[in-house]
């Protein structure tokens, strides 16, 4: 059986990563720069990683919005939500198999998740901006397909986004 790594080492590794490989990919000459300071494209180089991952995060936020998710609920029947980062996550699954992943990382596997479905886009559009605190989504938190929806604009409405409205 290997090593079973924590959803917050999982993340500090993929962000690691992922700094590493945009460092790597910085032009070393003035002369790969244009003009205006973005990269000139290069035919023999390939696809731009930069472009190729901007596309697979609006892809899994469309795909996000467009699915029925389940919340589960706290004691109090709200929406059951982690600290992580300095701020408040809604936790959503896929399915039931994902949330029972979930309870079987913290130890309650045994327990009985009340949950609710709500649409992905209903989330983002309606329930995070009527909370009064800034507030992310965790979809499939304990999963190897988890992903953080950060309360920012292009994922939540300009109002409820901490770099829009919600900073002036």
């Amino acid at each position: 059986m290997g090593v079973q790594v924590g959803f917050d080492e999982e993340w500090g590794r993929l962000r690691a990563d992922a700094a590493q490989r945009h460092a790597s990919s910085r032009p070393s000459r003035p002369s790969d720069v244009a003009a205006v300071g973005s990269v000139e494209a290069d035919p023999v180089a390939g696809p731009d990683p930069l472009a190729e991952a901007r596309e697979a995060v609006l892809e899994r936020l469309a795909d996000f919005r467009s699915r029925v998710v389940l919340v589960p609920l706290d004691a109090r029947d709200g929406l059951w939500t982690a600290e992580f980062g300095g701020l408040d996550w809604i936790c959503v699954f896929s399915d039931e198999e994902a949330l029972g992943r979930f309870a079987e990382a913290r130890g309650e596997g045994d327990r009985e998740w009340t949950y609710r479905r709500v649409f992905g886009a209903r989330l983002l559009d309606g329930i995070v901006p009527a909370l009064d605190f800034p507030c992310g989504v965790a979809w499939n938190a304990a999963g190897p397909d988890g992903m953080l929806l950060p309360p920012v604009r292009g994922i939540v409405p300009d109002t409820a986004a901490l770099d829009g409205e919600a900073a002036a």
